[in-house]
């Protein structure tokens, strides 16, 4: 990555706070870091609170040139005796990004910045992006929930947004790689807690908005309030120009804060928008043609993605690249193919039933989805569902009652506990597919493999099964350990020991 060299006295000037005294303030800078393992020598490192200890009580252990730090921090640095030059601010979070930007050369401002944000849609509509707009001629980085890609090979990170430091220095490597334009999803924590602060956004998406991260937020108006923060002409964090689904009254009532800077997309022409993006027809595996039409512009594609909530997405990110000026024709053939992990993604063995493993972790993704399967086929559904632990408590009954509005056979079952208990998480789930009153077959099973063979058990031909909460994860959070656990890989495995085989399918067995 290509580094700026900036002394102590510029970081404090960004940060206003007071310049190290005497030859401590010409001391240079060329990276910077809050995690203390991964600080290297003549870095800045930012010791931050935390929830178990403050990030100042290992300041020893690092070789930094220098900390940044609150007044807290001080105060351990001091007892320990701390000898290096230490920079302290009210808010660290809040001036971390445009350090972080001025160390690594304010690399955003070379590209082209595209953010997608909202409560559903962010990955799909992400990939979307990135596929069209290297169908339009660009070189593509993406930042996301998935992973990080550049030009197309994968950089794994392990937040959806990264930290601030981690971001800029993101942005240096796709910089240094070529890359034109930067497709990210920006997560309501990313906007409050600070991580894209610096960054210079061209264009902002707006997805819906439905419950979610209420362990974070307070209220859904404090949620809606951080995600206005990407939209907002008064806000710091703004972008130049806005794409907002509005879609739901969430999003329009962002289009408003948005003001005259917006463009409105939406599924249907009575929402008043600019683009309006519509299904003209849908094959038996429900693989999708739409056509997006606008004042000045209509481009048709086929879209092998099922669902409402995919005409929506995909509706988006036409937007997204019109308001950039991307060849609209070219940007829409890329997009044609575009499958996203875990995200309705079927798993084929030759059975004689639909088998679909999706991300939906929220009340409303979970109805979304059911509805999507339920115009898919004549049969029943069966979904297997749970919800994490260590979040939002609220949601658990509501998904569960979701589970059961929208299925004949409801599994509870366990996501990630994490560090709760996770009978008590299934037991708000089932009670709340109970109290929906329906007829639904529901039953409860802790194990989150056998949940998934009794599913598969009672799938008949015609019908369709769905497991819901993980999508493309890799590991289920049990206490402070991450074990192996792919749905996709145990629904495939559920269904060889029923006795299906993808090889039964292929040409040369046919």
């Amino acid at each position: 990555m290509t580094t700026h060299a900036i002394t102590l006295a510029r970081i404090a000037e960004l940060a206003g706070a007071s310049a190290p005294a005497g030859e401590h303030a010409a001391v240079e800078i060329d990276s910077v870091d809050l995690v203390s393992s991964r600080v290297r020598d003549g870095a800045l490192f930012a010791a931050l609170p935390g929830t178990r200890a403050h990030g100042a009580t290992f300041a020893a252990e690092t070789p930094a040139a220098a900390i940044l730090t609150d007044a807290r921090g001080a105060e351990i640095l001091a007892e320990a005796g701390e000898k290096r030059p230490v920079v302290v601010v009210e808010d660290i979070r809040k001036v971390l990004g445009h350090v972080s930007a001025e160390i690594y050369g304010h690399p955003a401002r070379e590209m082209t910045m595209l953010g997608v944000t909202g409560t559903s849609g962010k990955t799909t509509t992400s990939y979307l992006l990135e596929r069209g707009l290297m169908a339009a001629g660009h070189k593509v980085g993406l930042i996301g929930t998935t992973g990080t890609r550049i030009d197309g090979r994968e950089v794994p990170t392990t937040l959806t947004t990264p930290e601030a430091p981690t971001l800029q220095a993101l942005f240096a490597d796709m910089r240094a790689e070529g890359v034109t334009h930067v497709v990210m999803e920006v997560s309501s924590h990313a906007l409050e807690l600070g991580r894209i602060t610096g960054t210079d956004f061209d264009v902002a998406g707006f997805t819906n908005l439905s419950q979610d991260h209420l362990d974070f937020h307070p209220t859904m108006e404090d949620y809606f309030q951080a995600k206005a923060r990407f939209f907002d002409p008064a806000s710091p964090l703004h972008a130049q120009r806005a794409v907002i689904c509005v879609d739901d009254d969430w999003g329009q009532r962002m289009a408003e804060i948005a003001g005259d800077q917006a463009l409105r997309v939406a599924t249907s022409d009575k929402r008043g928008a600019d683009l309006v993006g519509t299904q003209i027809s849908q094959d038996a595996t429900g693989a999708q043609v739409v056509e997006v039409t606008g004042t000045d512009a209509t481009v048709r594609f086929d879209l092998s993605l099922p669902g409402d909530f995919n005409v929506a997405n995909a509706t988006l990110a036409v937007g997204m690249a019109r308001a950039i000026d991307a060849d609209l024709e070219a940007f829409a053939r890329g997009i044609s193919t575009v499958e996203v992990p875990g995200r309705m993604e079927r798993i084929d063995q030759g059975q004689d039933f639909l088998a679909v493993v999706d991300y939906a972790h929220k009340p409303a993704a979970v109805a979304a989805v059911l509805h999507t399967l339920r115009a898919q086929i004549d049969g029943r559904i069966g979904v297997v569902v749970g919800t994490g632990g260590d979040r939002d408590p609220s949601k658990r009954p509501i998904m569960g009652a979701e589970a059961a509005r929208g299925a004949e056979f409801v599994v509870v079952t366990d996501d990630n506990p994490r560090t709760e208990d996770p009978a008590p998480i299934r037991a708000a789930v089932y009670r709340g597919a109970v109290e929906a009153g329906t007829d639904a077959e529901i039953i409860e099973l802790g194990s989150r493999a056998e949940a998934i063979d009794a599913v598969v058990q009672w799938a008949q031909p015609g019908d369709a099964i769905v497991v819901v909460g993980k999508g493309h994860e890799v590991g289920q959070i049990v206490g402070d350990t991450v074990h192996h656990f792919d749905d996709r890989e145990e629904v495939r495995r559920a269904l060889t020991e029923r006795g299906y085989s993808a090889a039964e399918t292929t040409p040369e067995n046919n």
